[in-house]
């Protein structure tokens, strides 16, 4: 079902006009069907803040099961933030004290762009935790993306992620690991995921503590594991999200750095990403950076347009596929009244009967 537009969020209209189906809230409460709330703590930096909503809330909007779907944004105190973005935040997003109050039934936790791998001494970590220790109590399941995944295992576990000595970053293939897990259900046992990440946890790290992990690529870098009950945590390293030009638009935004001497190497290609006709492209504008930077001289655009003909996207669909499975799921654990599944004879350490 879709996406209900219950307030002036431009992430809606956004959606609407790429062809999503959006209803009204009009429409919505004229229709005799189960709602599904689902949180979306927004961690992202101001320049990805908008772009992440409509990412996240396209793949809740993809779900096939038989629910109006209602998203709520909000944030944590402790992130820098612009005035505009600030002002954005205080127009269109909840507060979590506003969070807490209506109650959810599903929240997502998206990455943030942190370099340091120390998260415990960031400003967020008190206001964060305060959410981690509240949806653990009170939510049927959070998934966390990338950096909340770091973050929440830091928390239940005491796991140190580890900085990685190069970054991870470009398309990845992948195979399943637990092949019945329903969240993997009617899922291609091998798919692409973008990854972006300066740091990782480990499967031994996961194993150790009994998260399992149910999606790695062929080298062992994990994708996707559960917590041990099998579904109240989602943890994700990688991005299924991400739109088919997002890799492009950072490696943009890293070559603007090493131009402007924020950064001193140029930065490499996103791995897996750009085939023979894009690489071409990107060398020869690599080629005209370094010209202009020893020059002095003014920088030619960007020419994203041309590179953009020749990407690929080859996770859409499997991302489509695994949200639509964790609400599924969702729906069905959860009573119509929002209340914890885990009071109907389901077996709160095994709330899907496979362990």
């Amino acid at each position: 079902m879709p996406i209900v537009a219950h307030n002036s969020l431009p992430a809606f209209e956004k959606l609407r006009q790429d062809g999503q189906t959006v209803l009204t809230l009009d429409r919505a409460n004229h229709q005799d069907i189960r709602e599904l709330h689902i949180g979306l703590l927004n961690l992202m930096p101001d320049s990805a803040l908008n772009v992440t909503e409509q990412q996240f809330i396209r793949l809740v909007g993809s779900c096939n099961q038989i629910a109006q779907l209602f998203v709520h944004p909000f944030s944590v105190r402790g992130l820098p933030r612009s005035k505009d973005t600030q002002e954005y935040i205080d127009k269109y997003y909840m507060d979590f004290e506003q969070i807490r109050r209506f109650g959810l039934d599903a929240l997502i936790i998206t990455g943030a762009n942190v370099q340091s791998p120390v998260l415990d001494e960031q400003i967020f970590w008190e206001p964060l935790n305060a959410v981690f220790n509240w949806a653990l109590e009170n939510v049927t399941s959070v998934l966390c993306s990338c950096l909340a995944t770091h973050a929440l295992v830091k928390q239940l576990y005491d796991i140190n992620r580890k900085p990685l000595q190069r970054k991870r970053w470009g398309v990845y293939n992948h195979y399943v690991v637990e092949k019945k897990h329903p969240m993997l259900r009617d899922i291609n046992t091998r798919f692409d995921v973008p990854h972006s990440r300066n740091n990782n946890v480990t499967r031994e790290q996961l194993e150790k503590v009994g998260v399992d992990v149910l999606v790695e690529t062929s080298d062992g870098d994990v994708h996707m594991a559960v917590s041990p009950d099998q579904f109240r945590v989602v943890y994700l390293q990688g991005h299924p999200e991400y739109y088919t030009v997002s890799l492009l638009k950072e490696y943009k935004r890293e070559i603007k750095r090493f131009y402007s001497d924020e950064i001193m190497d140029y930065p490499s290609c996103p791995d897996h990403y750009f085939g023979v006709e894009a690489m071409a492209i990107a060398d020869n504008y690599q080629e005209q950076v370094r010209i202009a930077k020893k020059q002095g001289a003014i920088l030619s655009p960007f020419p994203e347009e041309q590179i953009q003909m020749y990407l690929h996207n080859t996770w859409r669909d499997t991302g489509k596929a695994l949200f639509n499975n964790w609400l599924g799921l969702v729906y069905q654990l959860t009573n119509v009244d929002r209340k914890l599944p885990f009071t109907s004879g389901i077996n709160p350490e095994d709330p899907l009967g496979i362990l």
